[in-house]
């Protein structure tokens, strides 16, 4: 069978491309240390009331701590919590680190307008910091398929300057 040079030229780029991208995960994960999130902690999903999870909110961090605040959401069917009864409210200026996880099935948690996003899988707990630097409502959104009313999962993040966070609604 005969293949013209230019369709062995655009097959020869295309398996080149492709040993690229996996390169490039490869040398991430192991040169660079990268890591999926929420691979390092694990929790009984089914024990989440011997967990920070069985009060989740907004805390003030421990004395030490690289961060300011920590936020312990559980995701569920088909709501946040906190988030969707009552919005997850967090002050401007301050690190804030969310740990979240799930009781029940794989969900998403994405602060809408912002890059962040994650998968929220049973059983782990999902990581990350950030910094809010100017008050604003945001939405949440689950962007994982977790069931007939997912469509209707969604809460709101409300970032309020440090004047107006009152830190008497934190969680002890």
């Amino acid at each position: 069978m005969h293949i013209h040079r230019f369709e062995r030229f655009w097959i020869g780029v295309s398996l080149v491309a492709i040993a690229i991208f996996i390169a490039t995960v490869v040398i991430g994960f192991s040169v660079y240390d990268l890591r999926v999130i929420g691979a390092e902690k694990t929790v009984d999903p089914q024990n989440l009331q011997e967990t920070k999870f069985a009060d989740p909110g907004v805390r003030k961090a421990e004395p030490g701590s690289e961060v300011d605040y920590e936020v312990y959401v559980m995701s569920r069917q088909f709501m946040f919590n906190p988030g969707t009864a009552e919005p997850i409210t967090v002050p401007t200026d301050a690190k804030i680190r969310f740990h979240i996880t799930s009781p029940d099935v794989l969900h998403g948690f994405e602060v809408v307008g912002t890059n962040l996003n994650t998968m929220v899988i049973p059983g782990q707990v999902a990581t990350f910091t950030t910094r809010f630097d100017t008050p604003k409502t945001y939405g949440l959104l689950c962007n994982e398929y977790c069931g007939a009313a997912h469509h209707v999962m969604e809460g709101r993040l409300k970032v309020v300057s440090k004047s107006q966070f009152n830190e008497k609604q934190l969680v002890q």
